[in-house]
């Protein structure tokens, strides 16, 4: 599992003006240690639309195995929100919460929309993912058909046939990866 020690500063990320601050956009909330689902709590009862990604991985307690559900980049949560001046404070106040990633109220860091819905799907998907290591190199494919049917992200492959889809999200220089059939990959 590829956990990191916070937040990249030199990421790619785009930064809002304060006019485009004003419409809604991902942002990502760095949290401490197993707060994520603390802070995703707090504020949606305050009724921000907030977005905790999950794996469920085999865990061992005493002699038992069992299945949990685990954040799938710990440490972070996505919130979606048009933010301001007295949002920002709002969301600042969570029990938990370290920071919003970003320089100040008016020009926090934005993901793409794009990379929350690979997400988002990947998830949904209920196939077996794992988190994998942040890559740079490699080709960008999108998937054909199936489940994952217009995702892209990075083909990485394994063994004849079959691949690992890398979706990524670049602020966070975090990836997650699922097993794939190569054959239903097209480069981009």
């Amino acid at each position: 599992m590829d956990v990191g020690p916070g937040p990249i500063v030199e990421s790619p990320a785009v930064e809002t003006s304060p006019e485009a601050a004003r419409q809604p956009a991902w942002h990502v909330l760095w949290t401490r240690s197993n707060c994520e689902a603390l802070v995703s709590d707090q504020l949606t009862a305050k009724g921000f639309h907030v977005f905790l990604p999950t794996l469920e991985v085999w865990m061992r307690r005493g002699a038992a195995r069992q299945r949990h559900r685990v954040a799938m980049f710990p440490g972070y949560v996505f919130l979606h929100h048009a933010l301001d001046k007295w949002s920002d404070v709002e969301i600042r106040k969570a029990r938990g919460l370290v920071m919003i990633l970003g320089d100040a109220w008016d020009r926090r860091a934005v993901v793409p929309a794009t990379e929350i819905d690979a997400v988002r799907r990947l998830t949904e998907s209920r196939l077996p993912a794992v988190t994998h290591a942040y890559l740079r190199e490699g080709q960008r494919v999108r998937i054909v058909r199936g489940p994952l049917a217009d995702v892209e992200g990075i083909l990485v492959r394994t063994k004849p046939g079959k691949g690992l889809l890398v979706v990524s999200v670049d602020l966070l220089h975090r990836s997650v990866a699922v097993e794939v059939d190569c054959t239903i990959a097209r480069p981009v």
